[in-house]
């Protein structure tokens, strides 16, 4: 092992929101093993947050009740967005050390600031609290994750130089992208010196079984290479990530990400180039651009699984599998809300950190997987 690795742990993290499932619980003897695995593989950062369901929980029983503190680093989240005032927005700090047993955080994040809630964060007066909590020693490093533009993530910055770092969602499909807005985000954290933790690098998973002409032509390009590594290769490649976050569900997925990220090299100008007309050839699609987080689902009045539903509309719409579109459909709305339930409250319109006319969309889906009418 070189001096420098010793010095410096490997770029990827492992993003803990899509823990392996043994039915609808968390599989912890699966967690455990690939926790084990990640770092035993020379890696430590694990990443969750009060808001994934079971995931602080499954952190003391698969990593802190079992791993020495030392051993690891562990990153979670305060959520203002679902609490109803400044004190219970606090309390959450103390909620998360209890749920994981961690003692402290290593890094500690505002949650999913935007410009329907980055307000509700200055109200509350929470980056004074994270500023104070780093002073007491409960929290090590603090920053936030940002789902919005340029423009506020500049002021943010500018307003609160005492952060540590910033996550920012960046991928190759959205590296343009109107919505997403990923470089000049990139380029703004970059401009204030802040490191940047990565999220999303997979697009939810949908980079990892891309529209066809996209899987031709990384193939053609490296025959070995899975889809999703192209994809964190492109975000651990750029200058200044310090992290870069996979959501790994399995252990193959994992096995897959430790191929190449235990001996990470950047990529060459030429695979950049192969990379780029795959962001020219994902324009043309017409797939929903969801990334699956669920954040929707919790403020849905009707519990409609939206994400489950845009994946299956998603097996036509890129795929043309018109199949199992419907039985993806049909198997989503199977005791839940269907997409025929919307009451076009909007609720997940204002919530989703891709700012997705969801409404809409759940028309698409219901129509494309011929569902209820």
């Amino acid at each position: 092992m070189t001096e420098s690795r010793v010095r410096r742990p490997g770029k990827l993290g492992f993003g803990l929101m899509r823990l392996p499932k043994k039915g609808f619980s968390i599989d912890i003897g699966e967690t455990c093993e690939m926790v084990d695995r990640f770092l035993q593989a020379g890696f430590d950062y694990f990443d969750t947050a009060l808001l994934y369901p079971g995931s602080e929980p499954a952190v003391k029983k698969a990593l802190t009740d079992r791993i020495p503190r030392e051993r690891y680093r562990l990153a979670t989240k305060l959520n203002a967005m679902i609490a109803p005032t400044e004190k219970a927005a606090k309390q959450q700090l103390t909620t998360s050390l209890e749920r994981t047993g961690a003692g402290y955080f290593d890094y500690y994040l505002l949650h999913a600031l935007m410009d329907i809630n980055w307000r509700r964060y200055e109200k509350f007066h929470l980056w004074e609290f994270l500023s104070e909590q780093k002073a007491l020693g409960r929290v090590r490093k603090i920053g936030f994750s940002f789902h919005a533009g340029p423009e506020l993530l500049d002021w943010l910055l500018t307003e609160h130089p005492e952060v540590d770092f910033v996550q920012l969602q960046i991928n190759y499909a959205d590296w343009e992208s109107p919505s997403v807005r990923a470089r000049e985000n990139y380029e703004v954290a970059r401009r204030h010196q802040k490191p940047v933790i990565v999220m999303e690098p997979v697009k939810g998973g949908r980079l990892a079984d891309p529209p066809a002409k996209v899987r031709n032509l990384l193939k053609a390009a490296h025959p070995n290479w899975s889809y999703a590594s192209w994809a964190i290769r492109f975000a651990a490649s750029l200058d200044g990530v310090e992290t870069v976050l996979s959501g790994m569900s399995t252990a193959a997925q994992m096995e897959d990400n430790l191929s190449y990220m235990r001996d990470f090299r950047t990529l060459t100008p030429e695979e950049r180039a192969v990379l780029t007309k795959a962001q020219r050839l994902l324009g043309q699609e017409a797939g929903i651009p969801c990334t699956g987080c669920g954040y929707c689902i919790s403020s849905c009045p009707k519990q409609i699984p939206i994400p489950e539903l845009f994946a299956a509309a998603n097996e036509r719409l890129e795929h043309g599998r018109e199949q199992a579109a419907r039985e993806a459909y049909r198997t989503a709305v199977a005791g839940r809300g269907a997409a025929g339930d919307c009451i076009h409250c909007r609720k997940c319109e204002a919530i989703c950190p891709q700012h997705l006319p969801v409404t809409r969309y759940l028309q698409q889906s219901r129509e494309l997987c011929r569902g209820e009418r």
